[in-house]
């Protein structure tokens, strides 16, 4: 695998019209010679050194040919939130074994996949998580986390395909509550995570936290370390704000009491 991100040919970036798809479509144009970037959303034109190729995930045949000489994939595409089970089965499940498949049948050697927090959300705070927990997934989003996960393992295992699966935390331009002093993870963090990610060699599936820096925090930044990600944001500029708003938190609401936070209120859908 490459270990400059300026030398890749072409990366391939999908959810490339989602929340966090937008800012990494910026900031990966930069370190490769042409981004394909993919969504069912609308892209607009292509930049100088795109190429706009709309995909379903759950379509086997688009996937095959959106994989097609690329050197390396970006997976940000899927539904980022909890939701019932057959909005989540298209994107979540179907599309990570479509894009998995596509990989090995095109002979991509690296993957960078968007996982999350949510695989180990049902943890309480108080037990601090190293990447090789067991999975405990807080909703029925974070179990498509962990299916995204093991299927990265898998194809590994068998096929040779590199993968850094991402825990992302809270992506917001700023942190918005006291969980997220510790899980917040800025888009310039994200980026760094990202292409630290696409250029460390000799992965195999390795799992890490998405976060930025903070004082307390409840995630193992060492498997970031490893893989050369340095944060360069901290949460700790918001603390006094947020800490000030609500002076008295109740250390059994959700949002406190469990990695997941108020994740583990969501469903069920019947």
């Amino acid at each position: 695998m490459k270990t400059e991100p300026g030398t890749f040919r072409r990366l391939l970036l999908t959810g490339a019209a989602g929340a966090l798809g937008r800012g990494l479509r910026v900031g990966l144009a930069a370190h490769c010679r042409v981004l394909r970037v993919s969504d069912i959303a609308p892209l607009g034109d292509a930049a100088a050194n795109e190429e706009v190729q709309r995909c379903e995930l759950d379509d086997r045949a688009a996937m095959h040919a959106l994989l097609q000489d690329v050197d390396a994939v970006v997976h940000f595409g899927g539904v980022a939130t909890e939701a019932a089970f057959d909005a989540l089965l298209p994107a979540n499940i179907s599309g990570v074994f479509n894009l998995f498949e596509a990989a090995r049948r095109q002979g991509v050697r690296r993957v960078v996949l968007a996982s999350s927090n949510h695989a180990v959300g049902a943890y309480e705070q108080a037990q601090p998580l190293h990447a090789l927990v067991p999975p405990r997934p807080d909703t029925l989003y974070g179990a498509t986390k962990v299916w995204a996960e093991t299927l990265a393992q898998l194809y590994w295992d068998r096929h040779g395909i590199e993968t850094v699966s991402l825990r992302i935390g809270s992506a917001t331009p700023e942190p918005q509550d006291r969980r997220a002093l510790a899980t917040w993870i800025s888009p310039g963090d994200l980026l760094r995570l990202v292409l630290a990610a696409l250029s460390a060699p000799a992965v195999g599936h390795r799992i890490v936290y998405g976060m930025s820096a903070s004082a307390r925090p409840i995630w193992d930044p060492a498997p970031g370390s490893a893989i050369g990600y340095q944060a360069r944001d901290s949460s700790e500029p918001w603390r006094a704000a947020i800490e000030a708003a609500d002076p008295e938190p109740d250390p059994m609401s959700p949002l406190l009491r469990w990695h997941g936070g108020d994740y583990m209120r969501l469903g069920p859908f019947d």
